[in-house]
Parts: structure tokens; sequence; C-alpha cells
């Protein structure tokens, strides 16, 4: 990487791609080719053609990946779409990040709106936004803050799962925030406003405003008031992996 190398964009236009140690946008600009970089920011509005990988990534305007992305960390604050697969270590959120392909790294803290057509894998996942997820959802630790809308994905797998209703940050909005899952998977689940057709693990406690279809145990379980379980069934043995 050619270390004393910059490309500010203060104005509009198209540049190329190549190795650069600071990317600043603040115009309308449009990189053609793969990029790599020590750090990338943006006020503006980028659009880069091909793929991106950088130390550091800040999204404070508009950014339009059409390849895929490798980041060691990313702050979203305004808008990023990336059409293809997303590797960022460390994500923080907090405004809307559209994913085509599959989205993974270690860490993600998301405040915003988050949509990926593929599956998302971190080692621990903490959501206090919305997100929809078509493919899986995985990780060690899933901290889920329902505050608004209904958040969703096919399936959602990990170690320990906390589902837990928040209040609106929006005066006068009573409306609370969902969750709605096919599968849950986990060796430790506590849920709630939580629609699931199956939930699994070792200790399952399914808290106010669930519905759920099928629950199957080996340690624990418990139902709040208020919801409903169809099928409960405790399995053999203790301690399973999911």
């Amino acid at each position: 990487m050619v270390k004393n190398q910059n490309l500010i964009i203060n104005g509009s236009g198209s540049y190329p791609g190549g190795s650069y140690d600071k990317i600043s946008i603040r115009g309308e600009g449009t990189i053609i080719s793969d990029v790599e970089c020590s750090v990338f920011k943006i006020y503006g509005t980028s659009e880069s053609l091909e793929n991106v990988k950088a130390d550091c990534l800040s999204v404070y305007g508009e950014a339009e990946i059409k390849g895929n992305i490798d980041s060691g960390e990313a702050h979203v604050l305004g808008t990023m779409s990336i059409s293809g697969k997303v590797q960022i270590k460390q994500l923080k959120m907090r405004g809307m990040l559209d994913a085509g392909g599959r989205l993974t790294g270690e860490k993600a803290d998301i405040k915003g709106s988050l949509s990926v057509q593929g599956d998302v894998e971190y080692d621990t996942f903490y959501s206090r936004g919305s997100f929809e997820i078509k493919g899986l959802l995985n990780a060690e630790t899933i901290r889920i803050g329902l505050r608004y809308g209904c958040s969703s994905a096919e399936e959602i797998g990990g170690g320990k799962i906390i589902v837990k209703k928040k209040a609106s940050l929006i005066p006068f909005v009573k409306e609370e925030g969902t969750l709605s899952a096919k599968v849950i998977e986990g060796d430790e689940i506590y849920l709630e406003n939580t629609k699931a057709e199956v939930v699994r693990g070792n200790t399952v406690k399914i808290g106010p405003g669930c519905e759920i279809g099928l629950v199957e145990y080996s340690v624990d379980f418990s139902q709040s008031d208020g919801s409903t379980v169809k099928t409960k069934i405790k399995q053999k043995g203790s301690d399973t992996k999911w």
C-alpha cells in the first residue's frame, strides 16, 4: 500500500482505484476499479464500481459499493449499500446498511436499519434497531432490543440469545417492536415479543408477548403469562449443543 498517497474528492467526477493511505469524499465521487486504503471517509456521495478494502471505513453520507467489501472496522451513520459479500470485523451502525450478500465479522452493534440478503455471522451481535435477514443469523452472543418495527431472520442460532422489548425513543409511539423467525436455536434462550415456529435450547424462557409453535428443551423451561406455546417437549440428556 502506498502510505503517502491520498485521494481527496471535494467536487464530482470519476477516479481510478489503486492503493491509498486516506480517501475522503465530500462531493460526488466514483471509483472505477478495486481500491485499498487505510482510511476511507465519505461525507458526500460515493460509488465504488468494484471491490473495497479498508482498515477503517466511515460513512456519514451515502455510499454504494458494487463489489465486495473487506474492512477492519466500519462506522455507518449515513446509508450504505453493498452488492457483494461484506466482511467487517467491527461494525458500528447508526444509519442504514443494505447488503446483497453475506455479512461476517467479529462484533456488530446495530442501532439503525439493517437488511441482508444472505447469512449474518458474528461472534457478538447487538441490535437496538431493526433488521431483515433473509438467511441465518448466527453468533455466540445475540442481544436484541426491540424498539420499533418488525425484525426478522429466516433462522437464528447462537450460544446465548436474549430478546427483550425496549421503550420507543419516539414520543407518543406506543407500537412495540417484534421479532419473527422460523427457527431459533441456542444453549440459553430468553424471548419477548417473538414469533417463531420452533425454539430449541438447553434453557428456554418464554417472556411476554410471544407466539411459539414448538419448544424443545433439555434442562429448563418457563413461560410467562400472555404468551402462547402450542407444544413443548423435554429432550433426554442435558447440556445438548444445538
